[in-house]
């Protein structure tokens, strides 16, 4: 039994954190379980059928004394609780906010859920199958998305998980802090053999990840696949040179976008995604709809490439990269 652990190992930046928070809720729980049960059975003994306890209210003086004491527990058993209650939310709200917020610089890994298996895309091209290596040390974001249904990534010793859906970009980032390898699990029910999308997490040391990343079948890296789904499918024709058909994709990601009802948005990976897909959803002020609709034309791992390589692409007036 020594060998059995309460909880996975912690190997990632936010592991400690997380568990400190589950530790502190569980303590709570704990708590005031005990203290019900322990007034339960208290008062169950003493206000027994039978007992002598002094079950009446006399005099005037008594009553007011119990009315105060009753007022002071209410509030007492009303007031603590919201306390205690507000300062967890907070601790859990702003551990939440801290980890949904990508680190600058990440490494982005691209990952496809597909019934039943995991492909994940490495920046220099190199790809893997239910299986993901990376460096300690180094903040890894993970764009995801689903070629089928919905499924959930989850790497316990991370104490990171989130949904993969289709049709959509989600993403999640961790810091891996020891190497070894760990368990990566689909914990959302996708069908017959949904029990065997399973996988590992190797992580390496930053030097040995880069021999890794250097070996066989490196690939052809994600924005040189990405230049050439943009020459193959047209996009060049109409988003560059002197006067495009279409608006100028140099620099746009994170970028503000006017759009034809005079509203404004973010040029974000999922505002990318959508115009690709289905172009005329937000259509971009000044532009006509000539743009064909590639929905179910595209792979969702090339789609991914795709959007990786337009936000690679350097605003040509400033020089800047997205």
């Amino acid at each position: 039994m020594s060998e059995i652990a309460f909880t996975p190992e912690q190997a990632s930046t936010i592991a400690g954190r997380m568990d400190f928070l589950f530790y502190g809720w569980l303590g709570l729980s704990i708590f005031f379980f005990v203290a019900v049960v322990v007034a339960i059975i208290y008062f169950s003994f003493k206000y027994r059928k039978g007992s002598k306890a002094d079950r009446r209210i006399t005099g005037e003086t008594e009553f007011m004394t119990l009315s105060i004491t009753g007022t002071t527990l209410e509030l007492t058993w009303t007031i603590v609780p919201l306390i205690m209650a507000i300062l967890v939310f907070f601790w859990s709200a702003w551990l939440y906010v801290d980890f949904t917020q990508m680190p600058s610089g990440a490494m982005e890994v691209l990952v496809t859920g597909k019934q039943w298996m995991w492909k994940i895309q490495h920046p220099n091209g190199k790809r893997e199958i239910n299986e993901l290596h990376v460096p300690t040390g180094v903040p890894i974001k993970l764009t995801m998305t689903s070629e089928d249904t919905i499924h959930s990534f989850f790497i316990p010793a991370f104490r990171v998980k989130k949904d993969v859906l289709p049709n959509r970009f989600s993403q999640l980032w961790f810091n891996a802090t020891k190497e070894g390898e760990y368990h990566l699990f689909c914990t959302e029910y996708c069908g017959t053999d949904h029990s065997r999308m399973i996988g590992k997490v190797t992580v390496m040391s930053p030097e040995r990840y880069q021999a890794w990343l250097a070996g066989a079948d490196t690939g052809v890296a994600m924005a040189s696949s990405g230049e050439k789904l943009f020459t193959k499918l047209g996009c060049v024709t109409c988003h560059t040179g002197t006067t495009p058909r279409g608006p100028k994709l140099a620099g746009v990601f994170g970028k503000e976008v006017k759009l034809a009802d005079g509203s404004t948005l973010v040029a974000d990976e999922e505002y990318i995604r959508e115009s690709i897909m289905n172009s005329s959803a937000k259509m971009v002020q000044g532009y006509p709809p000539l743009m064909p609709l590639f929905k179910n034309q595209i792979k969702e791992q090339d789609l991914m490439t795709l959007v990786n390589y337009i936000k690679s692409l350097k605003d040509e007036k400033n020089g800047t990269k997205s």
